[in-house]
């Protein structure tokens, strides 16, 4: 399905479900939002990284003008809707400060794994590990989506996960990923107590020669 939305490109990736806070201060986008809070209509925020648009991004719904100031700046919150994939962009729209353009609506795939036990299980070792608390829920759909962001992805790799349509190979990516870190996170740990242990007086017996 391809629908136009008025695109606000950032360099960071959102995923379907989750809570976007914004502050809101460019003239163009102050337009853009200020449109959407008027018509109720949705737009796009389109990845924006290495200064190119990729061409994956996620359709946001504003639920909340938590803030209006006098300037006309305002502060959002917003929430992921669904992934789309950039047909055309228009910079600006003929009309209007913002850009805009097509987008064609990503079908979602399946949206639970039987891998998610071992995402668990991985997840669970990296937060002992850093001394996190842990605060999902692996039961909810595209689980994936719900800690992406928590688990050191680099913004590319956040990326590629968005382009992965289904919730199976989101899981294995993610647990790709683990297997990558954790040894090196395990290693950090390892070296911090070395550091930790001398910088303290140790009681060693004696060895005997």
């Amino acid at each position: 399905m391809e629908k136009t939305l008025p695109l606000f490109p950032l360099n960071l990736i959102v995923y379907p479900g989750e809570d976007l806070n914004l502050h809101i201060f460019e003239p163009r986008y102050r337009q853009l939002i200020n449109e959407c809070l008027e018509e109720q209509k949705t737009f796009g925020i389109p990845a924006f990284i290495n200064n190119k648009l990729p061409g994956y991004g996620t359709e946001m719904h504003v639920t909340t003008l938590h803030k209006r100031y006098d300037d006309g700046r305002m502060d959002i919150k917003s929430k992921g809707l669904t992934v789309f994939r950039l047909v055309n962009f228009e910079n600006p729209v003929a009309g209007k400060l913002y850009a805009g353009g097509e987008v064609e609506l990503v079908e979602p795939g399946e949206t639970y794994s039987a891998h998610v036990d071992a995402l668990t299980q991985r997840l669970e070792q990296l937060y002992d590990l850093l001394q996190i608390e842990t605060d999902y829920n692996s039961n909810s759909e595209n689980f994936s989506y719900r800690v992406a962001h928590k688990v050191g992805l680099s913004v590319e790799q956040e990326y590629e996960l968005l382009t992965l349509e289904t919730e199976a190979e989101r899981q294995l990516f993610l647990i790709q990923h683990l297997n990558n870190v954790l040894p090196v996170v395990a290693g950090m740990e390892r070296t911090k107590q070395r550091i930790r242990m001398n910088g303290h007086f140790k009681n060693l017996d004696p060895l005997n020669f």
